[in-house]
Parts: structure tokens; sequence; C-alpha cells
């Protein structure tokens, strides 16, 4: 068994990457959230992804 954080990327490598790509169009992130919510929505948004109704869930404070 081996722990991980964040999978297998290298944070101060890899997310300043994903930033530009996305900043120049070429990761759409938009396409990776289902639905935004409030944070009363939390527990129906994780039974929805039990259920494999979303993708992910933003809660929006």
């Amino acid at each position: 068994m081996k722990s991980s954080w964040y999978g297998d990327c290298l944070p101060s490598r890899d997310f300043p990457m994903l930033t530009n790509l996305h900043q120049q169009g070429r990761l759409p992130l938009d396409k990776f959230v289902t639905e935004e919510i409030t944070l009363d929505e939390v527990e129906d948004a994780f039974a929805k992804m039990q259920r494999g109704e979303v993708l992910r869930s933003v809660v929006v404070f």
C-alpha cells in the first residue's frame, strides 16, 4: 500500500503548468465541474456523487 498526495504529481512543478494551460484556454476546467453548490447542499452532493450522478461539485461561499 502506498499513499499519495495530489496523485502522481509534483505541485511545485505541475500546478504552474496546469494554471498556464488553463489561462491559454487549453485546459477547460469548467468541463470538470458538474454543479456549483452552497455549503448547505454538501450532504446531497455526496449522495449524488455516490450514485454517479455528478463528476464534481464545487462549493461556492
